[in-house]
């Protein structure tokens, strides 16, 4: 089993990499810290690139791109032993996804303080992998 972390790149990130930690200290499972760049930021990327030097960006470097970010969190945080990965694609969905397919034992998240008509209106991660994950959700409130 594993302890996953899920980081966006907000001031928040490190709070949660020190909380997974915790966890997996307690649990004796490691820690793996995921961010996941959605289809628009790689989109973005492509533009970005294209622009700059005619050519596309491959997929597995926007994935590494991920990977930096998670990498990031973990080095601004009090830990030492986490493993960074990066993905790509819907951030609920492949957070949820990747949580339940290597065996988590928690998922570590932080919401954000936002109003019901803003989460009406822009819709929330941490509410949809709270209310579709299968894997027990720790959930930060971070302010």
């Amino acid at each position: 089993m594993v302890i996953v972390a899920a980081v966006d790149r907000s001031e928040r990130a490190p709070e949660i990499v020190e909380e997974a930690r915790e966890l997996g200290e307690a649990f004796d499972e490691p820690v793996e810290v995921i961010h996941v760049l959605t289809r628009q930021q790689f989109i973005d990327l492509e533009q970005t690139s294209v622009s700059d030097n005619r050519r596309t960006i491959p997929t597995d470097d926007v994935i590494e791109i991920a990977e930096e970010i998670a990498q990031d969190a973990i080095d601004e945080s009090a830990v030492d032993d986490a493993t960074p990965v990066g993905l790509l694609g819907d951030p609920a969905e492949e957070v949820v996804s990747y949580a339940e397919s290597n065996d988590a034992r928690y998922l570590v998240i932080a919401g954000r303080k936002r109003s019901p008509v803003g989460k009406a209106l822009f819709g929330s991660v941490v509410q949809s992998v709270m209310l579709d994950s299968e894997v027990p959700v720790v959930s930060l409130r971070v302010d």
